[in-house]
């Protein structure tokens, strides 16, 4: 791994800084920062910047024509389904999860689920993203070791479920007292690790897969340990009738979650889709966040009402879900779609677009600082701020993708691809320069991941659509 040495300092010089700040500053040509081991410890104008640095640095890096933006944040994906790219399309919620994604998930190996968290976490770095939040698989520690490997920052989540119909047999068996000794195992061993970079967080599949003896568990043992609960919450309408007839609630699962005490500021609901006007004022209350996946929201579930949560307070980040949902993961790419989804919603619902709904600003905070606070890690990461980790990518902006530059944040937000990601640095080290990995042997990784994937598909004995004429 390319690693910054301890008390090393690097100057970047002559670019434009997207700070993502308080006061969103942005140093439009000029801007400079000082990178100290893994912190940021100046960020300024060039010229001031390089009259107290540029005789301590160990190297200066001339940055004209390049804008640094902070690590984007990833708040829900499945590195265990990378594998599974391509299993699961064109059918429904439920046929997805009970017909593909577990058989898939429930014959993987430890080796299976390193080798996918390394393809998936490839992709990520390409995208820009320096952390992400792990929405639950079944091997942590070999995810784990992935992320160590990869260089990149990580809230690790077990998938957890002691309840509900179609589950796989090794699965099923689980008690609710094993799925949270299991987790404070995990938390226990690997908290913290890779240099601070992994958090472990507790994990909720779904509430139509947990008990209310679960979720109370679950809510007191991440309490106790100050760390965060990853959930999917409100996907489907099924879900919500279903919580309404089991748990003698009004709506759904926010209504249930908040009667029995589980929403907090701890919570990270993926996706709450279909939510009520009450169940926002509810999220915004208990300061619950929110991972909007827009993608993987179109794909499967529907409209969620972001604009009605941010006018509400609700922090609102971006994720990409996993392969099987949405085939990329690039944040990317849900940056573009978070912004026409969401104009083009109050068509669909009002009879008319609102252009200005969630401006690339907004968008721009999703993907950062939103991101850093839903994952309880805006301390330190989110923006760039002197005394926050090294965490930032640098972006080429003079490709076709991007020119003309008329209106820099705009085409960040609606014009960016991966192709303009140039260098990545997590924690004060180079993760990808020029846009080449250094951590891993990225060329080994596909192939390796391949034959996996292929051996993975026939275990699990998944069986695809044959699709159009394929000639033998």
């Amino acid at each position: 791994m390319a690693m910054a040495m301890e008390g090393e300092v690097t100057v970047l010089k002559n670019a434009s800084i997207v700070t993502m700040d308080q006061g969103m500053r942005v140093f439009l040509g000029n801007g400079a920062m000082v990178v100290e081991g893994d912190k940021v410890v100046a960020i300024g104008k060039t010229e001031d910047i390089l009259a107290s640095y540029e005789s301590k640095a160990n190297s200066v890096l001339d940055l004209s024509s390049r804008w640094i933006l902070p690590g984007l944040i990833n708040t829900h994906v499945h590195t265990s389904q990378q594998l599974a790219r391509g299993i699961a399309d064109d059918v429904d919620l439920l046929t997805w999860l009970h017909g593909r994604i577990w058989p898939y998930e429930s014959t993987m190996t430890d080796e299976d689920s390193y080798l996918s968290t390394l393809l998936c976490g490839i992709e990520l770095i390409h995208s820009g993203v320096t952390c992400f939040a792990e929405a639950g698989g079944q091997h942590v520690p070999a995810m784990a070791r992935a992320v160590e490997e990869l260089g990149i920052r990580a809230c690790l989540t077990r998938s957890t479920m002691d309840t509900g119909e179609g589950l796989p047999p090794s699965w099923a068996a689980e008690t609710t007292e094993y799925a949270l000794q299991v987790q404070e195992k995990l938390f226990e061993e690997l908290n913290g690790s890779a240099d601070g970079r992994i958090r472990i967080w507790f994990g909720l599949r779904q509430i139509l897969n947990a008990t209310d003896d679960l979720l109370l568990g679950t809510k007191a043992a991440a309490d106790k340990h100050k760390t965060g609960i990853h959930m999917h919450v409100a996907e489907i309408p099924f879900e919500n009738d279903w919580v309404v007839k089991t748990r003698g609630v009004e709506h759904g699962t926010v209504t249930h979650l908040q009667k029995i005490g589980v929403l907090g500021e701890n919570l990270l609901a993926a996706h709450s889709v279909w939510v009520s006007p009450e169940e926002v004022q509810m999220m915004s209350h208990h300061d619950v966040k929110v991972s909007h996946c827009p993608a993987a929201a179109m794909r499967m579930l529907g409209f969620a009402p972001i604009v009605e949560m941010q006018a509400a307070g609700v922090c609102v980040s971006l994720g990409t879900d996993g392969a099987p949902s949405n085939n990329r993961m690039s944040l990317v790419d849900e940056m573009y779609l978070a912004s026409l989804i969401n104009k083009g919603r109050q068509a669909y619902e009002k009879g008319m677009t609102d252009p200005t709904a969630l401006p690339v600003e907004t968008i721009l905070q999703m993907a950062t600082i939103n991101g850093a606070e839903s994952v309880l890690w805006d301390s330190e990461i989110g923006s760039l701020e002197v005394g926050k980790k090294a965490d930032f990518v640098i972006l080429d902006p003079g490709l076709w993708t991007m020119v003309p530059l008329i209106d820099p944040i705009a085409n960040i937000v609606n014009c960016m691809r991966t192709e303009n990601i140039e260098s990545v640095m997590c924690n004060g080290r180079w993760i990808m320069k020029n846009r080449k990995i250094l951590t891993v042997d990225e060329a080994a990784v596909l192939q390796q991941a391949q034959k996996a994937s292929t051996n993975l598909i026939e275990r699990a004995n998944i069986v695809l659509p044959k699709r159009m004429n394929v000639v033998q």
